[in-house]
């Protein structure tokens, strides 16, 4: 039994040593440009699918087919997620190129309400996604869920009416660079000349 325990403790030693000359000497590259294993994808892939799933699974979402709420959230994804998840129309963005994993294009993504809600008030370590519920209130994180709901839907003239009739927020980039036919400034948007 003693030779046992110490060979399990010299096969531990020995995998700690291994680990540390691993973190140690840089052998995994970090860099963005440079995929995961597929393995490793995999893992991290069901890790983050399963832990979104156990803490969003008690969230009861308000109603989502509110139209008040629907348009707050357009002005909020308007503002603070096009780059990122684009929009109706919208070719990939210089930021969204750059990084891995690639946010969802929450254009063409269905994702079950209350999952939606916990990633964008919590974020998601190591992947760009910030926690918008650290300058957020729930409300506001609710109406972003609601359009996001409805998005897939949208044409992308229906997308823009509907970013121009959002009531207005001081974060609001409402720009919208590379989308085909979105106005260039706001002013241009407030007097519905968009082209």
């Amino acid at each position: 039994m003693k030779r046992y325990v110490l060979a399990l403790f010299v096969l531990l030693l020995v995998l700690l040593a291994g680990g540390a000359a691993y973190v140690y000497f840089g052998v995994y590259n970090v860099a963005a440009d440079d995929p995961h294993w597929r393995a490793n994808y995999w893992l991290l892939q069901e890790t983050r699918n399963r832990s979104i799933a156990v803490r969003s699974a008690d969230l009861t979402p308000p109603n989502l087919r509110d139209p008040k709420l629907i348009l707050k959230g357009a002005g909020q994804y308007a503002a603070m997620c096009v780059t990122c998840h684009l929009a109706p129309g919208q070719p990939d963005t210089e930021l969204r190129l750059g990084l891995y994993p690639q946010p969802p294009n929450l254009a063409h993504a269905h994702i079950a309400p209350n999952r939606v809600f916990w990633v964008i008030k919590h974020g998601l370590k190591m992947s760009g996604m910030p926690a918008w519920g650290k300058s957020h209130d729930d409300a506001t994180i609710w109406s972003m869920v609601a359009f996001v709901q409805e998005l897939p839907s949208l044409s992308p003239k229906q997308y823009r009416v509907m970013v121009r009739r959002a009531p207005p927020d001081e974060d609001m980039d409402m720009q919208n660079m590379n989308m085909p036919g979105a106005a260039t400034s706001a002013s241009q948007l407030d007097h519905g000349h968009a082209h």
